[in-house]
């Protein structure tokens, strides 16, 4: 069996990964590379392997960096079923139809500035309508239930804890008689999160690919969210501005609204405050958030039962339109604007951002992960000024940032679901993370479970075979044992390297650092 992996390759976005057996070849989501000019670049060119080529399609939930080239692998001749979840589906609807809809506005912005420059127009990765087509093609499965989907290859989709509907992917392949197994996490989410259940406990894997966006970060203070969100809420309104929130539509969005549920039940949310769900996107999937109680855990949906829905605060409301959305523009004070993109790089959220951070008196708050290149990493990180539709914006509004609203495990929570194996994979490949984090996290995973540990590059193969012919797992084409040897060589090093220069030795400690590097030498 072989896997190639054409995408979340030392990178966080862009999820898909290309399986091939004796008779079938499928593939496990199909994501839109968000992020750095160069990545992005990647959505308009040919897909690797050919679209028509694909048996099926698996999904692990429904986030844009892992559905939002469905469409166009639909468009250029995948014509097989697309497996997921219920909610996956669903929420697919409302999700692909709009990264659609964006795509066309932004090329046709594009294509107006191409005109005037005299240059060639550029065409959308796809449209609206390819999206609208391709949903024909989802046919949802239920949880927790191993299903054949094709001669010799089951799965079974398990909750992952991530966003609704997200799933761990389990799969079992038989080849000559012999049975295979692969775990994919999709995206893992934390434990003891509110609206959803844990992420599954997985036994067993032969081979593990699992994400690392958090691999070299600690949530800190996670402690009580909708405290820490108050005391955002009062710092702003005492200064008489907006508080402006970027927002995944999916799940950032509903986790905002449950707190803001608590804060106002308790007495603590002052009701003259105005809070805007400013996204017909975040809308559409807070009304299907409404329509699935039971993926909720078992405290959100005791306190549903009770009569107390999260989703619902007295002084909500929600901007539909798009003069809804620019009347909010003229809004100084008072006002909660919760809006997407989560990265700040389309849709809604940059008009806010232009009205809003040259404000000293505004707050801007960040309660998810920026990618490279994106507005919303660029303020993460303290620019001063920042482009926002070709104009250039300066940053005096404060830029405040919650952890604890991460949809992802963080390095310990990974590390912790993957100590529960009861008996450890015999390889691990860590996709879904920028490459500073996927070594530090290998690096623990070899001390913590001493296991080999894989960092796949864009377009890397590697040929997967039965548990007791482990050691014949190898880049394709290269010598079986020597490759295998090598990367983890090369690993090794990798990770040797990153622990001298990550104690932050001063001038006086060069003679200790030429030691060690020669020490890490002679050993090689």
């Amino acid at each position: 069996m072989k896997i190639k992996f054409l995408g979340a390759t030392k990178t966080v976005t862009g999820s898909f990964f290309v399986l091939e057996t004796e008779s079938r070849r499928f593939a496990v989501d199909c994501g839109l590379f968000q992020g750095m000019k160069e990545i992005k670049e990647r959505n308009y060119q040919d897909f690797v392997i050919e679209p028509g080529s694909i048996d099926f399609l698996i999904l692990t939930h429904a986030h844009i960096d892992h559905t939002g080239l469905v469409p166009k692998l639909c468009k250029h001749g995948f014509k097989g079923p697309i497996y997921c979840s219920y909610p996956t589906a669903e929420l697919a609807t409302v999700l692909l139809p709009d990264a659609g809809y964006i795509q066309e506005m932004e090329v046709e912005r594009k294509n107006r500035k191409f005109l005037r420059a005299g240059k060639d127009v550029i065409e959308p990765i796809y449209t609206a309508e390819d999206a609208l087509d391709c949903l024909k093609q989802f046919q949802p499965l239920s949880m927790d239930e191993v299903i054949d989907l094709a001669p010799g290859i089951e799965i079974r989709l398990r909750d992952a804890g991530h966003i609704l509907g997200s799933c761990i992917v389990e799969l079992w392949v038989v080849e000559d008689g012999k049975k295979l197994k692969l775990v994919f996490t999709g995206d893992l989410g934390n434990d003891k999160q509110p609206i959803l259940k844990d992420p599954t406990v997985i036994e067993n894997t032969d081979y593990l690919i699992i994400e690392s966006t958090y691999g070299n970060r600690s949530h800190k203070d996670i402690g009580d969210r909708a405290q820490q969100l108050k005391e955002v809420i009062d710092f702003t309104m005492q200064k008489g501005g907006n508080l402006i929130i970027p927002a995944f539509a999916v799940e950032r969005t509903q986790d905002l609204l449950y707190d803001l549920n608590l804060l106002y039940r308790d007495g603590k949310l002052d009701p003259n405050i105005d809070i805007y769900i400013d996204s017909p996107l975040a809308i559409a999937a807070t009304e299907i958030f409404e329509r699935n109680e039971h993926f909720y855990g078992d405290e959100t949906r005791q306190m549903v039962e009770n009569g107390n829905h999260f989703l619902r605060i007295p002084n909500l409301k929600f901007s539909r339109s798009q003069q809804d959305s620019m009347l909010l523009n003229q809004t100084k004070k008072n006002t909660i604007i919760i809006s997407a993109s989560g990265m700040c790089d389309a849709g809604r959220i940059k008009h806010h951002l232009r009205h809003n951070l040259w404000r000293p008196e505004s707050t801007i708050l960040i309660v998810g992960y920026q990618s490279q290149g994106t507005l919303g990493r660029r303020l993460f990180e303290g620019e001063k000024i920042v482009t926002i539709h070709g104009e250039q914006v300066a940053v005096k509004a404060d830029i405040k940032t919650i952890d604890a609203y991460s949809a992802h495990a963080d390095r310990e929570g990974l590390l912790e679901w993957m100590q529960r194996f009861v008996v450890p994979p015999k390889a691990i490949f860590i996709v879904h993370g920028e490459e500073e984090a996927q070594i530090e996290l290998a690096g623990n995973i070899k001390e913590q479970l001493n296991v080999p540990v894989f960092i796949p590059a864009w377009q890397d193969e590697y040929t997967l075979k039965p548990a007791q012919e482990m050691s014949k797992t190898v880049y394709t084409g290269a010598d079986t044992n020597k490759a295998m040897i090598a990367e983890q060589m090369y690993l090794d090093l990798r990770l040797k390297i990153n622990r001298i220069f990550s104690e932050n030795w001063d001038k006086a400690d060069y003679d200790k650092i030429i030691d060690s590097m020669n020490k890490i030498s002679s050993a090689l």
